[in-house]
């Protein structure tokens, strides 16, 4: 049974940083490609970034210099690093992964850039 679940969000200030983090079972973890979505009120559900199996990453511009998505594999887990947040930054995070076809999802991490 794969499951994900996220840790790590809370209320920060503009400007401030937060580390989330996903714990991935039920899955080879070191084999897979691991994304992190968010979803912020009024608004569809918007990929961040992607690190494959070999560390490769990707980021979309909105996040691009401010956030670092890396993995530890020994520990099965993904890790999103978000530095110099805005408040457009506010939304549930979700970790991500795709197993013998079809999506999983974790419960998500509310951060809340407000000051």
């Amino acid at each position: 049974q794969v499951r994900l679940v996220e840790s790590g969000g809370g209320l920060v200030q503009p400007g401030g940083s937060l580390r989330l983090s996903c714990v991935a079972s039920g899955i080879i973890f070191s084999s897979k490609t691991m994304n992190w979505y968010r979803l912020a009120p009024g608004k569809q559900r918007e990929w961040v970034t992607t690190i494959t199996s070999d560390s490769s990453t990707n980021y979309a511009d909105s996040v691009k210099g401010r956030f670092t998505i890396s993995r530890d594999n020994a520990k099965n887990t993904v890790y999103l690093q978000m530095n110099r947040l805005k408040p457009e930054d506010t939304a549930v995070y979700y970790c991500n992964v795709a197993h013998v076809g079809r999506a999983y999802w974790g419960q998500g991490t509310q951060v809340t850039v407000s000051s």
